[in-house]
């Protein structure tokens, strides 16, 4: 699989970190965001926001500093390797305790909530998908954005998004953790800007990285850098993303 794309606008959200000039420095010394800041997405109505959590406030809030004008077709990809567990979590915690379970919370719940909630909020009409593919979710989303282009998309909004994992889980955690979100609007590869290529095979070595980000803000890190390559080695499958001219 290979693919060759550009980037046209982009917005990043983390604690501390909120201006494109503040994540264009933080690309060039990157530091594992802390804190729990949740921006006041206050494009969404109220009485809609008020069902969504920190985790989709924040991804929703980079969608919509990316996608200011409405544009009902435009094709979404929400990619999420958790995506809202700390709510799934609670609903378990209630299985356990035998207590009765809100059909609201549990419809929240689900892996394309926050994105059907965006949907619905900005009342589009254009297909959405929301993909998870564990350490390697970031290059999920832009293969099904690839995809959607090649289909014959102009543009696809990809929204990358994960919070910390609920500590009952935290020895299951191989990478480090912290609260982000970024959004790209992809277009085909285009003539005087720059442009990323993501391609995948099954040699495998060492991981290569920023070992101290999550694998899915360094990504972001390497689109705002000037480098020229980034690798995930996951499992027997490796992963090389690059930058052209």
């Amino acid at each position: 699989m290979q693919g060759k794309f550009s980037i046209n606008h982009w917005s990043a959200f983390a604690a501390g970190l909120e201006s494109r000039e503040d994540w264009l420095i933080w690309a060039k010394n990157p530091r594992l965001p802390a804190g729990e800041a949740t921006p006041p997405l206050a494009e969404m109505p109220a009485m809609q926001r008020r069902r969504v959590e920190r985790l989709g406030r924040m991804a929703l809030q980079v969608a919509w500093w990316c996608q200011e004008a409405a544009d009902a077709e435009l094709p979404l990809v929400f990619a999420s390797r958790h995506g809202d567990l700390a709510r799934t979590y609670q609903m378990l915690r209630e299985l356990a305790a035998e207590q009765p379970l809100s059909p609201t919370h549990f419809g929240l719940s689900t892996h394309n909530a926050i994105a059907a909630q965006y949907s619905i909020a900005r009342m589009l009409t254009g297909n959405y998908l929301c993909v998870s593919a564990g350490v390697a979710t970031a290059e999920a989303g832009v293969v099904e954005s690839l995809g959607l282009l090649a289909d014959g998309a102009r543009e696809v909004l990809l929204v990358v998004y994960d919070d910390p994992v609920p500590s009952a889980y935290a020895e299951y955690v191989a990478e480090a953790q912290c609260g982000f979100a970024w959004a790209a609007r992809l277009q085909c590869a285009t003539a005087g800007m720059p442009s990323f290529s993501l391609t995948t095979n099954g040699a495998t070595s060492a991981a290569a990285g920023c070992s101290t980000l999550p694998h899915g803000l360094d990504v972001l890190r390497f689109f705002l850098s000037d480098e020229d390559s980034l690798r995930l080695d996951e499992g027997n499958r490796r992963w090389c993303w690059r930058r052209h001219a």
